[in-house]
Order: structure tokens, then sequence, then C-alpha cells
């Protein structure tokens, strides 16, 4: 388990991190959200040990973040830290070795991952000779070639193309299924609805929605998606608890409390038309996100005891 537990960190008058608390369990895919200065890059330097908070702790299986457990986690870092004039095989094997591993089994698992995430043929190459993408392969390949039971990943995904997109998820999901820690931050929302078990939201050096998507999904309200044939005007005459969240040209949709009667809300519809489409829907991640950080106004949460979990 990787544990932020009341981590604060200041750089002079500015606030990074401020009380964050939440969990990564082994086997766990953890999206890790923000806006830009929220302190996610704080929180993960700290989780590697190149930063030390100015009070709390992140812990590792129970215990402190010492060389032991970084030589089992694989970081990747927001600004690279490649070398880039060494050969590709050649870097990978170097940096398996300073993490432990015997100089066989580092050619061997430095060829693996050549071979996984494409890169056979530019194994001999200097880092520098590839493009920004095949250099984030390179990339993650630096955190995974050691084995590591704990992923770190500072935007994993930025500038890679669809095809990269697709080998990088598979592979992160993968580390999961192997039952490897993984927590990477990103601003690609729909990528991490898709990939994710669980997320950790902050703003504001604080943690302000965490927990399992599905389930944070299923929190947010029963959407109802009307489409009648004679437009949208219909939706001036909702009964006041029904909220209405999205108008096109096809349609609305509209939020029902809990225990709120949707058949009110299909009546005034059809006054207006023939029903052309009726079904249930669920907030994306992003709006659930937007709602969590979009006004910048952060209240003290109470991290609870379960992973990535905070209380409302």
């Amino acid at each position: 388990m990787l544990e932020f537990a009341d981590l604060r960190r200041s750089f002079g008058d500015v606030v990074a991190l401020d009380g964050l608390s939440f969990r990564v369990a082994p086997g766990e895919l953890c999206g890790f959200l923000g806006p830009n200065g929220a302190g996610k890059t704080t929180a993960m330097r700290c989780a590697v040990g190149v930063t030390r908070p100015d009070r709390g702790t992140v812990t590792w299986q129970g215990g402190p973040i010492d060389l032991a457990v970084r030589r089992r986690t694989g970081y990747m870092p927001e600004e690279r830290g490649l070398y880039p004039k060494m050969r590709v095989h050649e870097q990978l094997v170097y940096l398996a070795r300073l993490h432990g591993m015997a100089t066989h089994d580092a050619a061997a698992s430095a060829h693996r991952w050549i071979d996984r995430l494409g890169l056979t043929d530019r194994a001999d190459a200097a880092v520098e000779e590839l493009s920004l993408g095949n250099q984030q392969r390179v990339q993650l390949a630096a955190a995974l070639v050691h084995d590591p039971e704990l992923l770190v990943l500072d935007e994993p995904f930025s500038g890679l193309d669809p095809i990269a997109t697709d080998v990088m998820s598979d592979v992160l999901r993968e580390r999961a299924e192997a039952g490897v820690a993984v927590i990477f931050s990103s601003h690609q929302l729909d990528l991490v609805e898709g990939l994710c078990q669980t997320v950790a939201v902050i703003a504001e050096g604080r943690l302000v929605m965490g927990g399992e998507v599905a389930a944070l999904k299923a929190r947010g309200g029963r959407r109802l998606r009307i489409e009648v044939d004679d437009g949208t005007a219909w939706v001036d005459e909702l009964p006041a608890d029904a909220e209405v969240v999205a108008v096109d040209a096809a349609g609305a949709t509209v939020l029902l409390p809990v225990g709120a009667d949707a058949g009110r809300v299909l009546e005034v519809a059809q006054r207006h038309g023939r029903l052309l489409d009726v079904h249930l829907e669920q907030p994306r991640l992003s709006e659930l996100f937007r709602d969590a950080v979009g006004n910048g106004e952060v209240a003290p949460t109470d991290p609870g005891h379960g992973s990535t979990q905070v209380q409302p």
C-alpha cells in the first residue's frame, strides 16, 4: 500500500500540499488528477523520496520510502531524465543495474521491454536521435526495466500518438493486473475514465474527490436523456426538482434527485411531441472533475480509511 498521510509542503509562501491524504493499493491503477498547480508533481516527488515533506509521511507497505523501496519503484518524472547520447539498450541495462539487477538479467529485461514497447529497430540508436514519442516509450521502459512493485508516473501520456497511447495503456493495465501499484497523473480525463479503477483528485494541495470511478459516477445522480420530435421547449415546464444539465438540437439531459419520479419528466416531454429516445446516462469523469475543482474553493476533507476515498 502506498499511503500519503497528512502531507504538507511549502515553497516559500506557496503551499503546494496542504494535508494531502489517500492510498493506492497493490494491483490498483489510480489516476492522479488536478488542475495545473494543484500539487500533483510535488506529491509524486515525495512518493519517490526526491522531495521531503514539511509535515506528514509517505509510506510503502507501512514503511518509509528508503533506498530499498526506491530500488523497487519505477518513476517517470515530469522532466524526462534520460541520457541523450546513450544508446537505448545500453541505457536501459545501465539503469536496471543501478536498481540492483545483475548484468545478464538487466540485458534480458531491457530487450524484453524494447520489444514490448515497439522500439526494436531503435535499440542501438542514441536517445537524442529518437522522436519525442519514442523517447517517451524509452522513459517508460526505464521505469519498468527493473520489474518494480510500485509505479509512479508523472504525465506518461504527454505527447503520445494514439497508437503509442494504446501501447502505454495496455502496459499499465498489465502491470496492475500483475499486482503492481500504479499511480499516474494526466489531464486526459476520458483516457483515465476508461483505464483506471480509481482516481484521486486534488486541488490546492488537498484531496477533493477520490475512490472507484464506477462508484463516483453512480453517486453523480440519475441522468435522463430525452429526445422528442418537436424540439426541447418542454424543458421549460419541468418540475422544480428536475435540473436540466445539457440541451442540444436533438434533446436534453435532466438530472433527477434521489427518489424522484422519472415518469413526471416523461409526461412533460410527451405533451410536446412523440418520444424518439429515452435512456439513463451517468456523468462523465470530466463533469465530476469540474464539479470538484471548478470553483477553486476547496473545503476541508476527511480522508477516511479506504483507498483513494474522501468523505463528502
